[in-house]
């Protein structure tokens, strides 16, 4: 493979040889001169550039050695921007990030604790250089026009901006907002380039790998007990206690166990979406070895959340294939035999879950919600800042909470109102509706590839919109797939309409 990657940089070597200096190469025939030479230096660029990142801070290290492999990668596999995307796809289960003037007070009680530069932050920088100069040349079509789909998020975005002007910490909350513009810029470049079946295919293949690659190092952490961190990823085991006596519960590498099920529920429909499809027996048996996994992986999170999500969306998902007749007996098949052997390896697990007693973790919910309300209640039109309910809940605290368990209101709907007003909530429930409509558009144009991809994602969002009843979902893994979904499903309605 080393060999293989040195003899494709001879190449590219050679062509910018030829195309910088085709007289030279002409009439001294000495063209390998030259791309030798260009070899060295790049030879020896590297070996400064590993010095300097020797000298780094240990969390900067990891994406500095990944900004330096990404154009070799790239000339080894041919295409940049597929590279890229494979990038951010996998850096939201394998997160590769920094957080610069990390609060850790501030992110104890729910808050984004800094601001986020990760291999998303890069990869995104150079997706943007590339697809302004294809514009700038007229090397690429046309581009969509973005605003109209954009608008709920650019409403979104605004509104969270705007609270900043009522914000009590400011800081905090250029943290979120820092964070939702990467974001935002992720879905509109999703939209704005996503023009073929093929980049759809890929897109979706990548994060079903992703899917099976976190799923593999949960289950690996159940069997070892032992949490590991590599290369800046790191992993997490919550240990629980409760009616299912002393246990685990896993996380993976994509934070805390309600993160890495909402991460798992929104991947598991579109799984079952793609065995509904004419692809090859490939993309099946992917489909079919990602859904087993990650049914696996959810149950070991023990989230009720994030199984109510999962159980809603692949409801929606297999009534509706089943009305039209896409639901053949192999899908079925594989469901139940993952659902039975499922409940034959966790079924005690799962039965005192849901029946056990708890320790109070849902009872704690629900003081978390009467104090979202009672923000809400001063602060109707502009909230409190963005990212700033933590820090401002404590003056609302009265003496019936007690020792209640403090953190940001476990309601996504709850603190996106108490934080950004109710133009910022509005602006919110319009992006997910509009995606949802979106998504039930390009179900009815009865297409067997786009299709019932498209409403795989769907009815995941749908699942997704029930569980933010009752979670935070504010981390960079549930806001970066959740809107990167949403861009694909956009971008899926484009491609026909």
């Amino acid at each position: 493979m080393v060999s293989w990657g040195a003899n494709r940089l001879q190449k590219q070597a050679g062509r910018l040889s030829a195309a910088f200096a085709p007289g030279l190469t002409a009439r001294t025939g000495q063209g390998s001169v030259l791309q030798w030479t260009i070899v060295g230096v790049v030879g020896i660029l590297l070996g400064i550039y590993a010095m300097a990142v020797s000298s780094l801070p240990p969390q900067w290290a990891p994406l500095f050695v990944l900004a330096v492999l990404c154009p070799f990668t790239a000339m080894i596999v041919g295409d940049l921007r597929k590279v890229l995307l494979g990038i951010i796809i996998l850096d939201i289960p394998f997160q590769l990030d920094i957080h610069l003037g990390y609060r850790p007070e501030a992110a104890e009680l729910g808050a984004i604790g800094g601001f986020g530069i990760s291999a998303t932050t890069v990869s995104l920088a150079v997706l943007y250089a590339v697809w302004l100069c294809k514009l700038l040349t007229r090397w690429e079509p046309r581009a969509r026009p973005l605003l109209h789909a954009s608008v709920p998020l650019v409403l979104y975005l605004a509104f969270s901006t705007l609270s900043m002007l009522v914000a009590r910490d400011v800081e905090l909350s250029l943290f979120e907002v820092f964070l939702l513009l990467q974001m935002f810029l992720l879905y509109v470049y999703i939209i704005g380039t996503v023009r073929t079946r093929e980049d759809i295919l890929f897109i979706v293949t990548m994060l079903l790998i992703g899917l099976v690659l976190e799923s593999v190092v949960m289950i690996g952490l159940q069997s070892f007990g032992q949490n590991f961190n590599i290369a800046g990823v790191s992993s997490r085991i919550d240990v629980s206690k409760g009616a299912i006596g002393l246990g685990y519960r896993i996380a993976g590498t994509v934070g805390s166990p309600n993160v890495a099920a909402s991460y798992l529920s929104l991947l598991l429909a579109p799984a079952i979406s793609l065995l509904l499809t004419r692809l090859g027996r490939w993309y099946k048996w992917l489909a079919a070895l990602a859904f087993g996994l990650g049914g696996a992986a959810l149950l070991l999170t023990l989230s009720r959340g994030g199984w109510v999500s999962f159980t809603f969306s692949i409801t929606i998902l297999c009534l509706l294939a089943w009305r039209r007749g896409w639901l053949p007996r192999s899908v079925t098949l594989t469901i139940g035999v993952v659902a039975v052997l499922l409940c034959l390896l966790f079924g005690d697990v799962i039965v005192a879950r849901l029946v056990g007693y708890d320790l109070g973790s849902a009872q704690s919910r629900v003081p978390l919600m009467k104090l979202g309300l009672r923000v809400i209640m001063d602060n109707p039109v502009l909230g409190v800042g963005v990212n700033n309910f933590p820090i401002v809940m404590k003056q609302y605290i009265r003496q019936e909470f007690g020792r209640a368990w403090l953190y940001a209101v476990h309601n996504k709907y709850l603190l996106v109102w108490a934080e950004t007003g109710i133009g910022g909530l509005l602006a919110f429930i319009w992006f997910l509706l509009a995606t949802i409509r979106r998504g039930w558009d390009c179900w009815n144009l009865k297409d067997r590839f786009l299709s019932p991809l498209a409403f795989g994602f769907t009815a995941a969002i749908a699942g997704q919109m029930v569980h933010m009843f009752v979670d935070v979902f504010n981390s960079r893994p549930q806001v970066q797939l959740l809107w990167l979904v949403a861009g694909l499903i956009t971008a899926m309605r484009s491609i026909r309409w």
